[in-house]
């Protein structure tokens, strides 16, 4: 379970927040004074430290800045009223990563710890490369083409030059962004990783850069971008590809000059940071059907490093292999099992369109099915098998939606896309309900809607929590 410390010296607020944290998954420890807070977290280790701004002993600003200076990777949302923001932007300058205007949605405060912990983790897990423990990430292969990008890796680790992690999804880019990283000299400082593909793109400038109070509808306050956040450390870029042209813009701006400016603002901030970006997509084509920019493009590129489909390094396969079984196993709590010659041998020979995560997917699930005996060739093929589903689904779904179309240019369905989310809702909030197991907070994150929204839904389509959580 993730560990967050509560520096609160408001009684009830303090029990309030562990309450809704414990139910979410977290382990919470609370501290009343700020002074306590920091020996805490000075002599334990917590995913994220969640302080308010005004506290006994130690104010949250001082708290902030010995925190940080003890500990730079510590993640540290501060909590503040609305009159103390500019003291909570000098908070974020000190070392706090985020911060929250009271008072805040529930929502709210989920989404930051969720990111800090993220953060957390792709600061504190060390990534190892070749041969690998099971207590931290892994690149796994030594095979030529592996072997060449860890000397790619050592080469450029400690320079300041900005890299372009190639590959195909599941190749594993966001690993080798953290191993330059962690092997630079900017390893004590943050590291922050945005996913330019899972923001929208009205957010994403917000996002990157930050924004002035009322520099769009619902700005309430000055919010630090990532690229401030990221200031002295490194920022992983992830998705590169999916930027839209305005934002390829700024960022090219930002690698020339140093320098941003928040939305809302025509003043710069001067920054430093180093850029790691990733993308799946062939930038080039994208440049050519004038989707990218060029010039951002060579400004991204001054070293590439190009991980290779899974399939296009097979001999790595026993010993990728080897790795998730004895990992998972761990985590389940049984004795690694053995895997038949045969069935590595039917793993060499797949396609792996998803790559090393379809492989970790596979072994698992073999290893679930095999328990406690070895893993044959049998369990292989049923795996793959089953895996194979979801391409006929996605047919069934494909031909649901091409009848539908069909009706509707017929003129016997006049609202097409209101049928389809009738036909189909219904199951999405089930399944999502069912598997939260009642908890209507998480199901709603996950759907990407409000609570409110989640508890509408839930009554107009018949659907009652407490029962699915009994039925589970």
């Amino acid at each position: 379970m993730p560990k967050v410390l509560l520096i609160e010296d408001d009684a009830s607020t303090a029990a309030s927040l562990q309450k809704v944290l414990s139910a979410e998954g977290y382990e919470v420890d609370i501290a009343a004074r700020g002074d306590d807070g920091l020996a805490r977290a000075r002599e334990h280790n917590y995913n994220v430290v969640v302080t308010d701004l005004r506290l006994p002993g130690l104010g949250g600003l001082e708290l902030v800045a010995q925190l940080h200076a003890a500990k730079p990777k510590q993640p540290i949302i501060l909590m503040t009223a609305h009159g103390s923001t500019e003291t909570a932007i000098e908070a974020t300058k000190l070392g706090a990563c985020d911060y929250l205007v009271k008072p805040f949605e529930a929502d709210e405060l989920f989404d930051l710890i969720a990111s800090a912990v993220a953060s957390s983790r792709l600061m504190s897990e060390p990534v190892d490369m070749g041969e690998a423990r099971l207590d931290c990430s892994a690149i796994i292969g030594n095979s030529r083409a592996m072997q060449a990008i860890y000397k790619e890796i050592g080469r450029v680790a400690a320079t300041s030059a900005t890299v372009l992690i190639r590959g195909p999804t599941g190749t594993g880019k966001e690993l080798i962004a953290r191993a330059i990283y962690q092997h630079s000299d900017r390893a004590d400082k943050p590291f922050i990783a945005v996913n330019c593909a899972a923001i929208p793109d009205a957010l994403l400038e917000s996002e990157l850069f930050g924004h002035e109070r009322g520099a769009f509808t619902g700005a309430q306050s000055r919010r630090i971008g990532r690229f401030e956040q990221a200031h002295g450390g490194t920022l992983f870029l992830d998705e590169i590809g999916d930027l839209n042209a305005n934002t390829q813009g700024k960022l090219l701006r930002v690698l020339q000059e140093r320098r941003i400016q928040r939305l809302g603002s025509q003043a710069d901030v001067a920054v430093d940071v180093r850029v790691l970006a990733a993308t799946h997509r062939d930038l080039e084509e994208a440049i050519q059907e004038k989707e990218f920019r060029q010039d951002l493009f060579y400004r991204l590129s001054v070293v590439t490093i190009a991980l290779p489909p899974l399939a296009r390094r097979a001999e790595d396969i026993p010993q990728l292999a080897k790795y998730f079984i004895q990992r998972y196993a761990r985590e389940l709590g049984l004795q690694a099992p053995a895997v038949q010659p045969e069935a590595i041998a039917f793993l060499q020979n797949q396609p792996w369109p998803g790559n090393v995560r379809e492989l970790e997917n596979v072994v698992r699930q073999a290893l679930l099915l095999a328990r406690p005996f070895a893993i044959s060739l049998e369990h292989a093929q049923q795996v793959i098998a089953k895996a194979a589903q979801p391409a006929a689904d996605h047919q069934a779904h494909a031909a649901y939606v091409a009848e539908l179309l069909a009706r509707a240019q017929k003129g016997e369905v006049q609202d097409a896309y209101a049928r389809m989310i009738a036909d189909l809702e219904p199951e999405l909030f089930s399944q999502a309900i069912r598997l939260a197991h009642g908890n209507q907070a998480k199901a709603a994150r996950w759907l990407g809607v409000t609570r409110l929204k989640m508890r509408e839904k839930l009554a107009q389509l018949g659907l009652h929590p407490a029962q699915n959580e009994q039925d589970e």
